[in-house]
């Protein structure tokens, strides 16, 4: 015990854990093209790992697309979702003459409590 102790040692500055035995896995370097800057971007993986076919450029955020030596990989976009707003969710829901009645609806509630609050301002 009196070999381990944390006496004069800063925390968390260093660990006290030894790398004996520890084996990295095999890692692999893969570019990545810019399609809006053009430019590169090596990205570290594990050698075995599945390969994404475009990245984030890390520069202006586009799309960075595999390089394979000198070939470029072709991403097939055809299978991505569209973002749905809020109104096509409505739309499924609802048709536009309901949704318009359900605003005069709820106009005509809203401007009779502003009429009843103003009537009873006027009489105390």
């Amino acid at each position: 015990m009196a070999d381990r102790s944390l006496r004069g040692i800063r925390l968390g500055a260093s660990s006290l854990q030894s790398e004996e035995g520890v084996v990295f896995h095999e890692r692999a370097n893969h570019t990545y093209v810019c399609t809006q800057c053009g430019r590169d971007t090596t990205m570290t993986f594990a050698a075995d790992a599945e390969l994404p076919e475009a990245w984030e450029c890390r520069t202006c955020g586009a799309e960075a697309v595999r390089r394979d030596g000198d070939t470029v990989v072709e991403v097939d976009h055809s299978g991505d979702k569209v973002a749905r707003t809020h109104w096509d969710m409505l739309l499924e829901r609802r048709s536009v003459p309901e949704l318009e009645e359900l605003l005069e609806e709820r106009l005509a509630l809203l401007r009779a409590r502003r009429g009843a609050g103003d009537e009873a301002r006027l009489t105390a």
